[in-house]
């Protein structure tokens, strides 16, 4: 042994107590803790698939709208209450269309929501 490692009376020096932490589990004393698993950076998949499908359903309600603006085909040729019933027409027809979607939008995100609360259930 090194000259510098040793006590006045030629023994060798102790090794420092080990930390509580590092010890075995002793009864009646705490536990040591579990090991920290590697940090993994969460790739939040449900999240962009959520978004996904609320864009997806925005540009729906968008496009269908949109189709709707201006003076149809039928109509062409209308005039007075008939060009006016026509155009009534089509606007509850689009309003029905709309209505259709965002009902359809509300049960998706329903749907989604259930399966994401089942997700985290599992995963505790």
């Amino acid at each position: 042994m090194d000259p510098a490692q040793r006590r006045w009376g030629g023994e060798p020096e102790p090794e420092p107590p080990t930390p509580h932490w590092e010890q075995g589990a002793r009864p009646g004393g705490p536990a040591p803790p579990a090991a920290a698993p590697p940090s993994r950076r969460k790739h939040r998949v449900f999240f962009w698939c959520f978004l996904a499908v609320q864009i997806l359903f925005i540009v729906w309600i968008v496009t269908g709208i949109a189709a709707v603006s201006g003076t149809p085909a039928e109509c062409q040729g209308l005039t007075g209450n008939d060009l006016q019933l026509c155009k009534d027409a089509r606007d509850v027809g689009a309003a029905i269309g709309v209505g259709f979607i965002v009902g359809l939008w509300v049960a998706v995100d329903f749907i989604l929501a259930l399966t994401y609360s089942i997700h985290r259930l599992t995963r505790r």
